[in-house]
């Protein structure tokens, strides 16, 4: 160093001592350096030290020859220190001119820099330490079912959605198993799942939800009445009728075999009713028991008559079978029977 500068003193006063003309001196440098008057030439600046927070993520920050580098804190930069020298007694003299008849007008030399990069950087055209993107190159390591994302400096290997890493290696993610994602049942799949509901439930749109079917609504099953409850339905029959094994259909009632006092006389069985008959000479009073239509009353010892109890409706035949009973004082009897015909018209009689 003590000898480069005892060369450009020897040089400035050769070249001082040769002038024959005043040296015309232009202060004005290029961007990067600014006006040494005492050295009488352009300095470069120092940018690193007057620019606060030059270098952004944690990068350092370089000084350079008319700028500055942000490098990764691990980066080297080699240089040659007798380039570095020369450079530094002529760089930035871009508009410094002092014409003399034995000093031509020189343009500053152009300074050389090896710079080594840190792992996951390579040097670029403009001698800057640039990331490589392994992704793109297909330099990276992860495996067929991974994803590379390249990150700076390096890269880093995800897992699609629905796996996770364990190791180097994707595994499936078992939502089954992880705060409830399911109304009601959780199916797992690689990379997803499903959800299913119980039988008389449907999935919502959200897929997760189970909501009720109102099968009574949507197609009703039942013979006859359906009612619709939580996850199901219930069917029922109208009155004399009964549900048959399968829970749907519906049956006949027998009213006649359930009891045989249900009528007075005798029980008919008709679709989904009853009804109850009395014999001739009789009627149905209150849809079960049976009233005599004549009443026999007695007028005297060989005589007797009939009383209509109740008006006859119409238009009907009614049979009378009577028989009467003579019985003496020797206990002889004697008995007559008679057959009674009543025609009753379309009115009642």
């Amino acid at each position: 160093m003590l000898t480069a500068m005892f060369l450009a003193a020897l040089v400035l006063i050769t070249v001082h001592s040769q002038e024959t003309e005043e040296t015309i001196t232009y202060t004005q440098c290029t961007d990067g350096y600014e006006w040494d008057p005492v050295r009488q030439r352009c300095k470069d600046i120092d940018e690193c030290e007057i620019v606060p927070d030059a270098c952004k993520g944690g990068m350092k920050c370089v000084n350079h020859y008319g700028g500055y580098l942000c490098l990764p804190r691990t980066a080297q930069i080699i240089v040659n220190e007798r380039e570095e020298a020369a450079a530094e007694s002529t760089s930035g003299r871009n508009n410094v001119i002092r014409r003399t008849p034995a000093d031509p007008q020189r343009a500053p030399p152009n300074p050389t820099h090896q710079i080594q990069c840190a792992a996951g950087y390579e040097q670029s055209d403009h001698n800057v330490c640039q990331d490589i993107d392994e992704c793109a190159t297909g330099t990276h390591t992860c495996r067929a079912d991974q994803v590379c994302v390249n990150l700076r400096g390096s890269f880093t290997c995800q897992c699609p959605p629905g796996y996770q890493k364990r190791g180097d290696q994707c595994v499936d993610i078992d939502e089954c198993t992880l705060p409830p994602y399911c109304h009601h049942r959780c199916v797992n799949t690689p990379g997803s799942y499903y959800c299913q509901c119980n039988a008389g439930f449907q999935l919502a749109s959200n897929n997760h939800t189970c909501v009720d079917i109102n099968e009574c609504d949507a197609n009703n099953p039942c013979a006859q009445q359906c009612y619709n409850i939580l996850g199901s339905f219930i069917c029922q029959c109208n009155p004399g009728f009964e549900l048959s094994s399968d829970r749907i259909n519906c049956e006949d009632t027998d009213e006649c075999r359930t009891s045989s006092y249900i009528c007075q006389y005798q029980c008919v069985n008709e679709p989904g009713k009853f009804s109850c008959v009395c014999p001739e000479g009789y009627q149905v009073v209150g849809g079960r028991t049976c009233q005599a239509l004549l009443s026999p009353q007695q007028t005297s010892a060989v005589s007797a008559m009939l009383v209509l109890v109740k008006s006859l409706a119409g238009p009907r035949e009614h049979i009378v079978d009577l028989e009467m009973l003579t019985v003496n004082s020797l206990n002889y009897r004697t008995s007559s029977v008679l057959r009674l015909t009543i025609i009753v018209g379309p009115y009642a009689f």
